[in-house]
């Protein structure tokens, strides 16, 4: 009886709002049809903030420290110019190139490769997908690509983008140094040596001098590195970046020898002719470090970590705070230093021999460590620091037979 009473008392509701309130009704319903409209055209409608070029692109300020006197304003007014243009044509592939290479430059400079690299190579993906692309743009295309690839440690996709790029035009220098740096990478030493006579050939300048005194460092002539790293330092502009680079591998070419002063010298130098260069300053405050001078070692390592997120600035850090026995101030930078990492790896930068110098110099667990170096060896087998950085932690583990294996691998063998 309860449910038939509440079944009459319903029906009766239902009489009444279809009598009395059915005008109301009406309104109502009408009402909402015109809301859902007005939402459906809105969500149509393209969202001019997901379109704007300067929003998908964004330039970083520079640290103050970094903008170089007009360096700084010539990058901003660039950024400016192109973004304006891809406003006006969107499918303006020289501008989306130029864009690109701007990043590129900006996450040399700032160390702000998790920002800049992603964007570039989403800009260089816009300039592939155009259907109408001319083979000039596609070669620059490609060249950036594998470019951006290896910065991000994604040597054997580095490679092949490469290799696509040379079919179309096999006389660019460039993209020579390109497949160099592949070929090293992936331990293909003889591969990389006939590529970085071919580079030199073609264009004999900073670019190609300094890789062929990497591959010299590689096959252990450090007379011929250092020799070939001053060409490539001569053959720069003072002060523009990638000659401070190549200096600062002088330097470090230097201090294997032995020769300490000489390698102070050519940090002291790059400061003169790019002063702030924040790679030099740490480089010094690592010298002080290994001088056992810890105030003035840190002192320069918080003013290179004050201008760029570099995380070697932060390992050097934590090591020398290991040195000073700060434990507690080690492990928070180890933690942070962590953080660092895994904001690289979501950036698509490949980061397990970090890890694995992480885990084992800084956390004193070199069974982690081997985890992650394992993973490097899958991916780059004939790599010899990878084989070296192996055999030590198999001693480590006091797994001496398998450190015979990679130590087996660790040199090569000279031409």
């Amino acid at each position: 009886m309860k449910d038939t009473e509440g079944t009459k008392k319903n029906l009766c509701a239902l009489s009444i709002l279809s009598g009395n309130n059915l005008k109301s009704m009406k309104s109502n319903f009408i009402y909402i049809l015109l809301l859902l409209c007005i939402v459906s055209c809105k969500s149509n409608q393209p969202d001019t903030a997901q379109n704007d070029p300067s929003q998908i692109y964004q330039l970083l300020d520079r640290n103050v420290a970094l903008r170089h006197d007009k360096e700084w304003e010539n990058v901003h007014n660039k950024y400016t110019q192109l973004i304006q243009q891809l406003r006006h044509k969107p499918e303006d592939v020289k501008a989306a190139m130029d864009l690109t290479e701007l990043f590129m430059q900006e996450a040399r400079v700032t160390g702000e490769h998790g920002h800049y690299y992603p964007l570039a190579l989403k800009s260089i993906k816009s300039v592939l997908d155009n259907k109408t692309l001319d083979q000039n743009t596609a070669f620059r295309a490609l060249s950036d690509q594998a470019s951006v690839l290896l910065s991000l440690h994604q040597f054997a996709a580095g490679k092949e983008v490469a290799l696509k790029a040379i079919e179309i035009n096999p006389h660019n220098a460039m993209i020579h140094g390109a497949l160099v740096d592949a070929h090293i990478e992936l331990g293909e030493y003889n591969e990389a040596v006939t590529v970085a006579d071919k580079m030199v050939s073609i264009r004999p300048d900073i670019r190609s001098y300094s890789r062929i005194s990497y591959l010299r460092e590689i096959y252990e002539d450090l007379d011929g590195a250092i020799e070939a790293m001053n060409q490539a330092v001569e053959s720069g502009f003072p002060g523009y970046e990638e000659t401070s680079w190549a200096r600062l591998h002088l330097g470090e070419l230097y201090e294997k020898q032995g020769k300490i002063e000489m390698a102070e010298a050519q940090y002291k130098m790059i400061l003169e002719q790019r002063p702030q260069y924040p790679f030099a300053i740490a480089a010094l405050g690592a010298l002080e470090l290994k001088r056992k001078n810890f105030e003035q070692a840190e002192k320069l390592l918080d003013e290179a970590i004050s201008y760029i997120p570099e995380v070697s600035f932060y390992i050097t850090k934590a090591e020398l705070k290991l040195q000073t026995g700060k434990k507690e101030e080690a492990n928070q930078l180890t933690t942070d230093i962590l953080a660092m990492l895994k904001d690289d790896e979501q950036a698509g930068h490949t980061m397990d021999l970090t890890y694995a110098y992480v885990y084992r110099h800084l956390m004193n667990d070199p069974k982690t460590a081997l985890m992650y170096a394992e993973k490097e060896f899958v991916a780059r087998p004939n790599n010899i620091e990878v084989n070296q950085y192996m055999a030590d932690l198999c001693i480590d583990l006091g797994k001496v037979d398998d450190s015979k294996i990679y130590l087996a691998k660790s040199t090569v063998q000279k031409m």
